[in-house]
């Protein structure tokens, strides 16, 4: 295989070495200065010591998933600027090798990084849920009650319910909409005064209210009931508590899920859909971001190593400064979200491709 070249191999392991020197500092880094500044509130919960050391092993691929672009970039700067200080792309030239064919192992190497970053993506929420519940932080919420919302659950069923208890474990004044498609399929509203939520069966039971199914236009049949068990709503008072789930602890098709119930209960899903779409982009980045390292790095010669964290730094702060302001433009709607939270890969692999076809081969 043409990849298993001395070359290549060569200019893989400057890669590699680099890369996972920053792509596991840097998490640690994070955890020493969340646990300085959290200690004290873990520590006031009674959380043992044991407790909280695993909640931030759990946080790692989280801290990680975030900085593998930064780690790719890092690692593309410094190792090329390493071959230019020392004459080896000259050598490289004199040789008959291109710039262009040098750094493919590099290329090769950050496609690898996405493929890992793809499969973190999908880690990453599993461990977050994980650490909330190490650090009981639902427990210690702001809010124990949620008032005037609406769910919309599998099936086409959408909950509208007045007050819920997260003490009680209740439901008050609650209305359940069906829509259906004919009389073999009726629609039908459903009323309750409160719903009582069973820990142990994990099911919600129904008291005092009626059913009414609705056929056709024509037709409504309604049933007075004294109690009943809802099977199919299968959240519990902790789910339907907040108003909106934290993506970094959803999955890919979670995500994709929540926002179809969201948009459902009429809520604005806008924000939601640029986080799904940054959970392919993030991991996209790290190729794209060799292919904008790449030509700049050759001019490290001018400052040395100073130079090439400048460029590194640089780019990172501006990167994420993009993306910040992508998600926010996507989030209120003036981009749909699938350009908004691409935007930033577009800029930064059109300015890659400009940069890397001027350099001298």
């Amino acid at each position: 295989m043409r990849f298993l070249r001395p070359l290549d191999r060569y200019v893989s392991n400057e890669f590699w070495k680099i890369f996972i020197a920053f792509a596991v500092g840097f998490p640690v880094l994070v955890v020493v200065i969340d646990l300085t500044d959290n200690l004290d509130k873990y520590l006031n919960r009674n959380l043992p010591m044991k407790q909280i050391a695993m909640s931030y092993l759990y946080w790692i691929p989280d801290s990680m998933f975030m900085a593998l672009p930064a780690a790719v970039l890092f690692a593309t700067v410094f190792s090329i600027g390493g071959f230019t200080r020392h004459a080896e792309i000259t050598a490289a030239k004199a040789s008959g090798i291109s710039f262009h064919r040098l750094v493919r192992p590099i290329f090769i190497s950050a496609a690898v990084v996405s493929i890992i970053a793809l499969g973190l993506g999908e880690l990453v929420p599993i461990t977050n849920r994980r650490r909330a519940e190490l650090l009981e932080e639902r427990k210690f919420g702001d809010d124990d009650n949620r008032y005037n919302f609406a769910y919309a659950a599998e099936n086409g069923r959408v909950y509208k319910v007045q007050t819920l208890s997260l003490e009680r474990g209740e439901l008050d004044q609650i209305e359940i909409e069906r829509k259906g498609n004919g009389p073999s399929y009726p629609s039908y509203l459903l009323t309750a005064a409160v719903g009582s939520w069973d820990s142990v069966k994990t099911r919600w039971t129904l008291r005092t209210g009626e059913i009414h199914i609705i056929p056709d236009s024509t037709t409504d049949i309604v049933v007075s009931y004294d109690s009943l068990r809802d099977n199919l709503l299968e959240e519990g008072p902790h789910d339907l508590l907040a108003t909106a789930r934290d993506p970094a602890e959803m999955r890919y098709r979670e995500l994709e899920r929540y926002i179809t119930a969201l948009e459902r209960s009429g809520g604005d899903a806008n924000e939601l859909r640029v986080e799904k779409a940054l959970k392919i982009a993030v991991p996209i980045t790290c190729i794209i971001i060799a292919i904008f390292g790449a030509p700049l790095a050759t001019s490290t010669q001018r400052g040395g190593a100073a130079y090439g964290i400048g460029v590194s730094l640089a780019t990172t702060i501006l990167f994420l400064m993009l993306i910040q302001i992508t998600k926010a433009v996507g989030g209120g709607g003036l981009l749909p979200p699938v350009i908004a939270a691409w935007i930033p890969n577009l800029v930064f692999g059109f300015l890659g491709l400009a940069f890397l076809v001027k350099t001298r081969t």
